[in-house]
Protein backbone atom coordinates (compact mmCIF):
# COMPACT_ATOMS: atom_id res chain seq x y z
CA UNK A 1 0.00 0.00 0.00
CA UNK A 2 1.31 3.42 -0.91
CA UNK A 3 2.39 5.54 2.03
CA UNK A 4 0.45 8.75 2.62
CA UNK A 5 2.83 11.67 2.76
CA UNK A 6 2.58 15.44 2.85
CA UNK A 7 5.00 17.85 1.23
CA UNK A 8 7.73 18.71 3.77
CA UNK A 9 8.32 22.24 4.90
CA UNK A 10 11.70 23.88 4.48
CA UNK A 11 13.59 24.05 7.76
CA UNK A 12 15.11 27.50 8.16
CA UNK A 13 17.22 26.58 11.19
CA UNK A 14 20.97 26.08 10.65
CA UNK A 15 20.80 22.35 11.48
CA UNK A 16 23.06 20.04 9.52
CA UNK A 17 20.87 18.28 6.89
CA UNK A 18 22.26 14.85 7.72
CA UNK A 19 21.58 15.38 11.45
CA UNK A 20 18.04 16.41 10.57
CA UNK A 21 17.54 13.24 8.53
CA UNK A 22 18.94 10.98 11.21
CA UNK A 23 16.97 12.68 13.99
CA UNK A 24 13.74 11.45 12.39
CA UNK A 25 14.64 7.93 13.57
CA UNK A 26 15.81 9.00 17.03
CA UNK A 27 13.32 6.72 18.76
CA UNK A 28 14.93 3.68 17.15
CA UNK A 29 18.49 4.63 18.00
CA UNK A 30 20.47 2.16 20.13
CA UNK A 31 23.25 2.81 22.61
CA UNK A 32 26.18 4.53 20.90
CA UNK A 33 29.75 4.29 22.15
CA UNK A 34 31.11 7.11 20.05
CA UNK A 35 29.56 10.47 19.29
CA UNK A 36 28.20 11.58 15.93
CA UNK A 37 31.63 12.27 14.44
CA UNK A 38 31.58 13.73 10.96
CA UNK A 39 33.35 12.11 8.01
CA UNK A 40 34.78 15.57 7.34
CA UNK A 41 36.21 17.57 10.23
CA UNK A 42 35.15 21.08 11.11
CA UNK A 43 37.48 24.01 10.53
CA UNK A 44 38.73 24.09 14.13
CA UNK A 45 40.11 20.54 14.07
CA UNK A 46 41.11 20.08 10.42
CA UNK A 47 44.78 19.22 10.20
CA UNK A 48 47.12 21.68 8.59
CA UNK A 49 49.80 24.14 9.50
CA UNK A 50 53.55 23.86 9.69
CA UNK A 51 53.64 20.09 10.23
CA UNK A 52 52.28 19.51 6.74
CA UNK A 53 54.95 21.30 4.73
CA UNK A 54 54.50 23.75 1.89
CA UNK A 55 51.37 22.23 0.31
CA UNK A 56 52.08 23.45 -3.23
CA UNK A 57 49.01 21.66 -4.62
CA UNK A 58 46.49 23.49 -2.47
CA UNK A 59 46.04 26.51 -4.76
CA UNK A 60 45.64 24.32 -7.83
CA UNK A 61 43.14 22.05 -6.10
CA UNK A 62 41.12 25.02 -4.82
CA UNK A 63 40.96 26.50 -8.33
CA UNK A 64 38.93 23.47 -9.45
CA UNK A 65 36.06 24.06 -7.03
CA UNK A 66 32.64 24.06 -8.63
CA UNK A 67 30.73 27.31 -9.07
CA UNK A 68 27.47 27.60 -7.16
CA UNK A 69 24.26 28.13 -9.10
CA UNK A 70 24.83 25.63 -11.89
CA UNK A 71 21.67 23.57 -12.23
CA UNK A 72 21.57 20.03 -13.49
CA UNK A 73 17.79 19.66 -13.46
CA UNK A 74 16.81 17.49 -16.36
CA UNK A 75 14.50 18.61 -19.14
CA UNK A 76 14.68 15.10 -20.58
CA UNK A 77 15.64 12.38 -18.11
CA UNK A 78 16.86 10.15 -20.95
CA UNK A 79 19.93 12.41 -21.19
CA UNK A 80 21.12 11.72 -17.65
CA UNK A 81 24.13 9.51 -18.39
CA UNK A 82 25.45 11.79 -21.12
CA UNK A 83 25.46 15.03 -19.17
CA UNK A 84 28.46 16.38 -17.30
CA UNK A 85 28.27 15.59 -13.58
CA UNK A 86 27.80 18.96 -11.83
CA UNK A 87 26.53 18.10 -8.38
CA UNK A 88 25.01 21.11 -6.68
CA UNK A 89 21.90 20.77 -4.52
CA UNK A 90 21.40 17.13 -3.60
CA UNK A 91 19.08 14.94 -1.56
CA UNK A 92 20.35 11.65 -0.10
CA UNK A 93 18.39 8.41 0.09
CA UNK A 94 19.30 5.17 1.86
CA UNK A 95 17.74 1.83 2.76
CA UNK A 96 18.62 -0.36 5.74
CA UNK A 97 17.18 -3.56 7.24
CA UNK A 98 15.96 -3.96 10.81
CA UNK A 99 18.75 -3.68 13.38
CA UNK A 100 21.31 -1.94 11.16
CA UNK A 101 20.30 1.65 11.73
CA UNK A 102 23.60 2.72 13.31
CA UNK A 103 25.56 1.39 10.33
CA UNK A 104 23.13 3.09 7.94
CA UNK A 105 23.59 6.41 9.77
CA UNK A 106 27.38 6.19 9.50
CA UNK A 107 27.09 5.31 5.82
CA UNK A 108 24.78 8.27 5.19
CA UNK A 109 27.20 10.65 6.94
CA UNK A 110 29.97 9.28 4.78
CA UNK A 111 27.85 9.74 1.64
CA UNK A 112 27.22 13.34 2.71
CA UNK A 113 30.99 13.89 3.03
CA UNK A 114 31.54 12.29 -0.39
CA UNK A 115 28.95 14.61 -1.93
CA UNK A 116 30.56 17.66 -0.31
CA UNK A 117 33.99 16.59 -1.56
CA UNK A 118 32.57 16.27 -5.08
CA UNK A 119 31.25 19.85 -4.87
CA UNK A 120 27.63 19.38 -3.80
CA UNK A 121 25.42 21.01 -1.18
CA UNK A 122 23.43 18.45 0.80
CA UNK A 123 19.93 19.75 1.49
CA UNK A 124 17.96 16.81 2.87
CA UNK A 125 17.46 13.08 2.65
CA UNK A 126 15.45 10.06 3.65
CA UNK A 127 16.27 6.72 5.29
CA UNK A 128 13.88 3.81 4.83
CA UNK A 129 13.81 0.63 6.90
CA UNK A 130 12.89 -2.36 4.78
CA UNK A 131 14.28 -5.94 4.52
CA UNK A 132 15.53 -5.53 0.96
CA UNK A 133 15.80 -2.61 -1.49
CA UNK A 134 12.88 -2.39 -3.88
CA UNK A 135 13.89 -4.07 -7.17
CA UNK A 136 12.03 -1.42 -9.18
CA UNK A 137 12.89 1.96 -7.62
CA UNK A 138 15.32 1.05 -4.76
CA UNK A 139 12.80 2.54 -2.27
CA UNK A 140 9.11 1.70 -2.12
CA UNK A 141 6.48 3.59 -4.08
CA UNK A 142 5.38 5.62 -1.06
CA UNK A 143 8.93 6.59 -0.12
CA UNK A 144 9.70 7.46 -3.75
CA UNK A 145 6.69 9.83 -3.74
CA UNK A 146 7.93 11.35 -0.47
CA UNK A 147 11.36 11.78 -2.03
CA UNK A 148 9.80 13.55 -5.01
CA UNK A 149 8.02 15.99 -2.66
CA UNK A 150 11.24 16.67 -0.74
CA UNK A 151 13.13 17.36 -3.98
CA UNK A 152 10.44 19.80 -5.09
CA UNK A 153 10.27 21.53 -1.69
CA UNK A 154 14.00 22.16 -1.23
CA UNK A 155 14.76 22.83 -4.90
CA UNK A 156 17.23 19.98 -5.34
CA UNK A 157 18.39 18.92 -8.79
CA UNK A 158 20.08 15.59 -7.94
CA UNK A 159 19.27 12.53 -5.83
CA UNK A 160 22.12 10.34 -4.56
CA UNK A 161 21.43 6.76 -3.51
CA UNK A 162 23.64 5.21 -0.84
CA UNK A 163 24.38 2.09 -2.88
CA UNK A 164 25.22 1.04 -6.44
CA UNK A 165 21.95 1.18 -8.36
CA UNK A 166 21.04 -1.16 -11.16
CA UNK A 167 20.39 0.69 -14.46
CA UNK A 168 16.68 -0.16 -14.27
CA UNK A 169 16.38 1.15 -10.68
CA UNK A 170 18.10 4.36 -11.62
CA UNK A 171 15.83 5.02 -14.56
CA UNK A 172 12.63 4.09 -12.71
CA UNK A 173 13.50 6.38 -9.78
CA UNK A 174 14.24 9.22 -12.20
CA UNK A 175 10.80 8.79 -13.71
CA UNK A 176 9.28 9.36 -10.26
CA UNK A 177 11.41 12.18 -8.83
CA UNK A 178 11.90 13.97 -12.20
CA UNK A 179 15.53 14.92 -11.49
CA UNK A 180 18.86 13.25 -12.09
CA UNK A 181 19.51 10.17 -9.95
CA UNK A 182 23.05 8.91 -9.35
CA UNK A 183 24.52 6.40 -6.93
CA UNK A 184 27.41 6.22 -4.48
CA UNK A 185 29.75 4.71 -7.07
CA UNK A 186 29.21 7.62 -9.47
CA UNK A 187 30.13 10.13 -6.76
CA UNK A 188 33.34 8.27 -5.84
CA UNK A 189 34.35 8.00 -9.50
CA UNK A 190 33.74 11.74 -9.95
CA UNK A 191 35.96 12.56 -6.94
CA UNK A 192 38.72 10.34 -8.30
CA UNK A 193 38.40 12.04 -11.69
CA UNK A 194 38.82 15.48 -10.08
CA UNK A 195 41.81 14.50 -7.93
CA UNK A 196 43.86 12.37 -10.34
CA UNK A 197 47.06 14.15 -11.37
CA UNK A 198 49.61 11.69 -12.74
CA UNK A 199 49.30 9.95 -16.11
CA UNK A 200 48.93 6.61 -14.39
CA UNK A 201 46.31 7.92 -11.99
CA UNK A 202 44.25 9.46 -14.78
CA UNK A 203 44.43 6.24 -16.80
CA UNK A 204 43.33 4.19 -13.77
CA UNK A 205 40.34 6.45 -13.11
CA UNK A 206 39.29 6.53 -16.78
CA UNK A 207 39.42 2.73 -16.95
CA UNK A 208 37.23 2.46 -13.84
CA UNK A 209 34.74 4.97 -15.27
CA UNK A 210 34.46 3.09 -18.55
CA UNK A 211 33.98 -0.23 -16.77
CA UNK A 212 31.15 1.37 -14.80
CA UNK A 213 29.57 3.01 -17.86
CA UNK A 214 29.68 0.00 -20.21
CA UNK A 215 26.72 -1.95 -18.78
CA UNK A 216 24.77 1.29 -18.26
CA UNK A 217 24.63 2.49 -21.85
CA UNK A 218 21.08 2.86 -23.04
CA UNK A 219 19.12 4.11 -26.01
CA UNK A 220 18.99 7.84 -26.69
CA UNK A 221 16.14 8.39 -29.14
CA UNK A 222 16.28 7.08 -32.69
CA UNK A 223 20.02 7.66 -33.08
CA UNK A 224 20.77 4.77 -30.72
CA UNK A 225 18.55 2.22 -32.48
CA UNK A 226 19.03 3.06 -36.15
CA UNK A 227 20.09 0.10 -38.33
CA UNK A 228 21.74 0.05 -41.71
CA UNK A 229 19.68 -2.92 -42.84
CA UNK A 230 16.95 -5.25 -41.71
CA UNK A 231 13.39 -3.95 -41.58
CA UNK A 232 14.52 -0.35 -41.68
CA UNK A 233 16.25 -0.89 -44.99
CA UNK A 234 13.40 -2.92 -46.39
CA UNK A 235 10.91 -0.31 -45.30
CA UNK A 236 12.30 2.58 -47.27
CA UNK A 237 16.05 2.68 -47.72
CA UNK A 238 16.01 0.48 -50.83
CA UNK A 239 18.69 -1.70 -52.34
CA UNK A 240 22.12 -1.85 -50.71
CA UNK A 241 20.77 -1.18 -47.25
CA UNK A 242 19.48 -4.68 -46.43
CA UNK A 243 21.47 -6.75 -43.96
CA UNK A 244 22.04 -7.33 -40.27
CA UNK A 245 23.48 -3.85 -39.66
CA UNK A 246 24.77 -2.53 -36.33
CA UNK A 247 22.92 -0.42 -33.81
CA UNK A 248 24.48 2.81 -32.60
CA UNK A 249 24.59 1.48 -29.02
CA UNK A 250 26.55 -1.57 -30.21
CA UNK A 251 29.01 0.76 -31.92
CA UNK A 252 29.45 2.75 -28.69
CA UNK A 253 30.02 -0.41 -26.69
CA UNK A 254 32.67 -1.57 -29.14
CA UNK A 255 34.43 1.80 -28.95
CA UNK A 256 34.37 1.69 -25.13
CA UNK A 257 35.83 -1.83 -25.12
CA UNK A 258 38.55 -0.71 -27.53
CA UNK A 259 39.38 2.28 -25.30
CA UNK A 260 39.46 0.02 -22.23
CA UNK A 261 41.90 -2.33 -23.97
CA UNK A 262 44.18 0.63 -24.78
CA UNK A 263 44.06 1.85 -21.18
CA UNK A 264 44.92 -1.61 -19.83
CA UNK A 265 47.90 -1.76 -22.20
CA UNK A 266 48.96 1.72 -21.08
CA UNK A 267 48.79 0.68 -17.42
CA UNK A 268 50.85 -2.42 -18.19
CA UNK A 269 53.45 -0.15 -19.81
CA UNK A 270 53.76 1.78 -16.53
CA UNK A 271 54.58 -1.43 -14.64
CA UNK A 272 58.26 -1.87 -15.73
CA UNK A 273 59.30 1.53 -14.35
CA UNK A 274 57.57 0.83 -11.06
CA UNK A 275 59.11 -2.64 -10.87
CA UNK A 276 62.56 -1.20 -11.63
CA UNK A 277 62.26 1.22 -8.70
CA UNK A 278 61.18 -1.60 -6.39
CA UNK A 279 64.02 -3.84 -7.63
CA UNK A 280 66.55 -1.06 -7.00
CA UNK A 281 65.33 -0.68 -3.43
CA UNK A 282 65.51 -4.44 -2.90
CA UNK A 283 68.98 -4.61 -4.48
CA UNK A 284 70.20 -2.09 -1.94
CA UNK A 285 68.22 -3.91 0.78
CA UNK A 286 66.19 -0.80 1.61
CA UNK A 287 63.09 -1.88 3.58
CA UNK A 288 59.76 -0.24 2.81
CA UNK A 289 56.92 0.93 5.06
CA UNK A 290 53.46 1.45 3.49
CA UNK A 291 50.91 3.81 5.06
CA UNK A 292 47.45 2.37 4.39
CA UNK A 293 44.05 3.14 5.85
CA UNK A 294 40.60 4.61 5.48
CA UNK A 295 40.15 7.80 3.52
CA UNK A 296 40.54 11.01 5.56
CA UNK A 297 42.15 9.08 8.43
CA UNK A 298 45.22 11.35 8.23
CA UNK A 299 47.69 9.21 6.26
CA UNK A 300 49.25 12.14 4.39
CA UNK A 301 49.43 14.21 7.59
CA UNK A 302 51.23 11.33 9.27
CA UNK A 303 53.69 11.06 6.36
CA UNK A 304 54.39 14.78 6.62
CA UNK A 305 54.90 14.55 10.38
CA UNK A 306 57.32 11.61 10.02
CA UNK A 307 59.33 12.90 7.05
CA UNK A 308 58.45 16.61 6.49
CA UNK A 309 57.39 15.55 2.99
CA UNK A 310 55.06 18.47 2.35
CA UNK A 311 52.53 16.39 0.38
CA UNK A 312 48.99 17.65 -0.10
CA UNK A 313 46.82 17.43 3.01
CA UNK A 314 43.18 18.40 2.71
CA UNK A 315 40.06 17.90 4.81
CA UNK A 316 38.43 15.92 2.00
CA UNK A 317 37.86 12.32 1.05
CA UNK A 318 40.34 10.80 -1.41
CA UNK A 319 42.58 13.88 -1.43
CA UNK A 320 45.51 11.55 -2.20
CA UNK A 321 45.35 9.14 -5.16
CA UNK A 322 48.93 8.75 -6.37
CA UNK A 323 51.44 6.87 -4.23
CA UNK A 324 54.10 9.12 -2.68
CA UNK A 325 57.45 7.61 -1.57
CA UNK A 326 59.73 9.42 0.88
CA UNK A 327 63.09 8.47 2.45
CA UNK A 328 63.57 8.22 6.19
CA UNK A 329 66.17 6.94 8.65
CA UNK A 330 66.10 5.06 11.92
CA UNK A 331 67.93 6.32 15.00
CA UNK A 332 70.79 3.90 14.28
CA UNK A 333 71.19 5.17 10.71
CA UNK A 334 69.31 2.52 8.69
CA UNK A 335 67.50 3.91 5.63
CA UNK A 336 63.92 2.94 4.81
CA UNK A 337 61.11 4.31 2.62
CA UNK A 338 57.64 5.50 3.62
CA UNK A 339 54.86 5.20 1.00
CA UNK A 340 51.57 7.09 1.20
CA UNK A 341 48.83 5.17 -0.65
CA UNK A 342 45.26 5.78 -1.79
CA UNK A 343 42.62 5.58 0.94
CA UNK A 344 39.74 3.14 1.18
CA UNK A 345 36.05 3.57 1.86
CA UNK A 346 33.19 1.20 2.58
CA UNK A 347 31.59 -0.19 -0.58
CA UNK A 348 34.60 0.92 -2.62
CA UNK A 349 33.65 0.25 -6.27
CA UNK A 350 35.26 -2.96 -7.48
CA UNK A 351 36.19 -1.14 -10.69
CA UNK A 352 38.50 1.12 -8.66
CA UNK A 353 40.00 -1.79 -6.73
CA UNK A 354 40.93 -3.47 -10.01
CA UNK A 355 42.14 -0.26 -11.68
CA UNK A 356 44.30 0.73 -8.69
CA UNK A 357 45.68 -2.76 -8.14
CA UNK A 358 49.12 -1.61 -9.31
CA UNK A 359 49.11 1.14 -6.67
CA UNK A 360 47.89 -1.27 -3.99
CA UNK A 361 50.83 -3.54 -4.79
CA UNK A 362 52.95 -1.03 -2.84
CA UNK A 363 51.07 -2.23 0.25
CA UNK A 364 51.43 -5.90 -0.68
CA UNK A 365 55.21 -5.64 -1.17
CA UNK A 366 55.89 -3.56 1.95
CA UNK A 367 57.96 -4.94 4.81
CA UNK A 368 55.85 -3.06 7.37
CA UNK A 369 52.28 -1.72 7.07
CA UNK A 370 51.17 1.31 9.05
CA UNK A 371 47.41 0.81 9.23
CA UNK A 372 46.04 4.28 10.03
CA UNK A 373 42.59 4.50 11.62
CA UNK A 374 40.64 7.66 12.46
CA UNK A 375 40.24 7.45 16.24
CA UNK A 376 37.41 10.03 16.18
CA UNK A 377 35.33 8.11 13.63
CA UNK A 378 31.99 6.77 14.92
CA UNK A 379 32.74 3.25 13.67
CA UNK A 380 36.49 2.52 13.77
CA UNK A 381 35.86 -1.25 13.72
CA UNK A 382 34.29 -0.91 10.27
CA UNK A 383 37.34 1.08 9.11
CA UNK A 384 39.66 -1.71 10.26
CA UNK A 385 37.58 -4.40 8.56
CA UNK A 386 37.17 -2.47 5.29
CA UNK A 387 40.88 -1.78 4.89
CA UNK A 388 41.91 -5.32 5.81
CA UNK A 389 39.46 -6.77 3.29
CA UNK A 390 41.00 -4.74 0.47
CA UNK A 391 44.57 -5.38 1.62
CA UNK A 392 43.81 -9.09 1.70
CA UNK A 393 43.11 -8.94 -2.05
CA UNK A 394 46.73 -7.91 -2.68
CA UNK A 395 48.22 -10.46 -0.25
CA UNK A 396 49.50 -7.85 2.20
CA UNK A 397 51.84 -8.91 5.00
CA UNK A 398 49.63 -8.63 8.09
CA UNK A 399 52.39 -10.14 10.24
CA UNK A 400 54.16 -6.76 10.28
CA UNK A 401 51.07 -4.56 10.62
CA UNK A 402 51.16 -1.65 13.07
CA UNK A 403 47.69 -0.24 13.79
CA UNK A 404 47.87 3.53 14.33
CA UNK A 405 44.91 5.41 15.79
CA UNK A 406 45.40 8.92 14.43
CA UNK A 407 43.67 12.11 15.67
CA UNK A 408 44.14 10.96 19.25
CA UNK A 409 43.72 14.56 20.42
CA UNK A 410 40.02 14.36 19.46
CA UNK A 411 39.06 11.38 21.66
CA UNK A 412 38.63 10.88 25.40
CA UNK A 413 40.35 8.37 27.68
CA UNK A 414 37.20 6.23 27.72
CA UNK A 415 37.24 6.09 23.92
CA UNK A 416 40.86 4.97 24.03
CA UNK A 417 39.91 2.03 26.24
CA UNK A 418 37.33 0.92 23.67
CA UNK A 419 39.82 1.33 20.84
CA UNK A 420 42.36 -0.74 22.78
CA UNK A 421 39.84 -3.56 22.64
CA UNK A 422 39.89 -3.42 18.83
CA UNK A 423 43.70 -3.46 18.57
CA UNK A 424 45.53 -4.08 21.88
CA UNK A 425 48.99 -3.24 20.48
CA UNK A 426 47.92 -0.15 18.57
CA UNK A 427 49.72 3.19 18.80
CA UNK A 428 47.86 6.43 19.53
CA UNK A 429 49.25 9.44 17.67
CA UNK A 430 48.20 12.91 16.64
CA UNK A 431 49.63 14.28 13.41
CA UNK A 432 48.43 17.70 14.49
CA UNK A 433 50.03 17.92 17.94
CA UNK A 434 52.86 15.40 17.54
CA UNK A 435 51.60 13.16 20.34
CA UNK A 436 52.92 9.59 20.09
CA UNK A 437 55.13 10.24 17.03
CA UNK A 438 58.37 9.27 18.80
CA UNK A 439 56.78 6.08 20.10
CA UNK A 440 55.59 5.26 16.57
CA UNK A 441 59.10 5.81 15.16
CA UNK A 442 60.46 3.35 17.72
CA UNK A 443 57.78 0.79 16.78
CA UNK A 444 58.69 1.14 13.10
CA UNK A 445 62.39 0.63 13.85
CA UNK A 446 61.61 -2.48 15.86
CA UNK A 447 59.38 -3.93 13.13
CA UNK A 448 61.81 -3.32 10.26
CA UNK A 449 63.56 -6.52 9.18
CA UNK A 450 67.22 -6.82 10.06
CA UNK A 451 69.75 -7.47 7.26
CA UNK A 452 70.23 -11.17 6.80
CA UNK A 453 74.03 -11.65 7.04
CA UNK A 454 76.26 -10.93 10.04
CA UNK A 455 79.80 -9.94 9.00
CA UNK A 456 83.10 -8.92 10.58
CA UNK A 457 85.53 -7.19 8.24
CA UNK A 458 88.49 -4.81 8.24
CA UNK A 459 87.77 -2.44 5.34
CA UNK A 460 90.83 -0.59 3.90
CA UNK A 461 90.69 3.17 4.19
CA UNK A 462 90.64 3.52 0.39
CA UNK A 463 87.29 1.64 0.35
CA UNK A 464 85.26 4.21 2.18
CA UNK A 465 82.36 3.49 -0.18
CA UNK A 466 81.84 0.10 1.51
CA UNK A 467 81.84 1.67 4.97
CA UNK A 468 79.29 4.23 3.77
CA UNK A 469 77.10 1.46 2.29
CA UNK A 470 77.14 -0.44 5.59
CA UNK A 471 76.13 2.70 7.47
CA UNK A 472 73.29 3.35 5.02
CA UNK A 473 71.73 -0.08 4.60
CA UNK A 474 73.15 -2.21 7.44
CA UNK A 475 72.97 -2.36 11.20
CA UNK A 476 76.39 -1.68 12.79
CA UNK A 477 77.05 -3.55 16.03
CA UNK A 478 80.65 -2.36 16.50
CA UNK A 479 83.09 -0.10 14.66
CA UNK A 480 86.79 0.50 15.33
CA UNK A 481 89.53 2.33 13.42
CA UNK A 482 92.64 0.18 13.16
CA UNK A 483 96.02 0.59 11.51
CA UNK A 484 95.03 -1.37 8.39
CA UNK A 485 91.49 -0.08 8.05
CA UNK A 486 88.05 0.24 9.62
CA UNK A 487 86.84 -2.78 11.56
CA UNK A 488 83.10 -3.40 11.18
CA UNK A 489 80.85 -5.86 12.95
CA UNK A 490 77.45 -5.48 11.32
CA UNK A 491 74.33 -7.04 9.83
CA UNK A 492 74.16 -6.40 6.07
CA UNK A 493 72.37 -7.67 3.00
CA UNK A 494 73.60 -10.62 0.95
CA UNK A 495 74.90 -8.43 -1.89
CA UNK A 496 76.94 -6.19 0.42
CA UNK A 497 78.19 -9.21 2.38
CA UNK A 498 79.67 -10.61 -0.85
CA UNK A 499 81.55 -7.35 -1.43
CA UNK A 500 82.92 -7.42 2.13
CA UNK A 501 83.99 -11.06 1.93
CA UNK A 502 87.60 -10.31 0.74
CA UNK A 503 88.13 -8.18 3.86
CA UNK A 504 86.71 -10.63 6.38
CA UNK A 505 88.37 -10.42 9.78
Amino acid sequence: MTEQTTPPSIDASPVDPVDRVLSRAEAHRGVRVFGAAQALQDATTAYGGDADGDQWDREERAALRRVAGLSTELEDVTEVEYRQLRLENVVLVGVHPQGEQADAENSLRELSALAETAGAVVLDGVLQRRPHPDPATYVGRGKAAELRDIVAAVGADTVIADTELAPSQRRALEDVVKVKVIDRTTVILDIFSQHAKSREGKAQVELAQLEYLLPRLRGWGDSMSRQAGGQVGAGGAGMGSRGPGETKIELDRRRIRTKMALLRKQLRDFAPAREAKRAERKRHTIPSVAIAGYTNAGKSSLLNRLTSAGVLVENALFATLDATVRRSETSDGRVYTLTDTVGFVRNLPHQLVEAFRSTLEEVGDADVILHVVDASHPDPAAQLMTVRDVMGDVDANFGQEIVVFNKADLVTDDDRLVLRGLAPNAKFVSSRTGEGIDELRAAIEEALPLPAVEVQAVVPYDRGDLVSAVHESGLILAQEHRETGTFLHAHVGARLAAELEPFAA
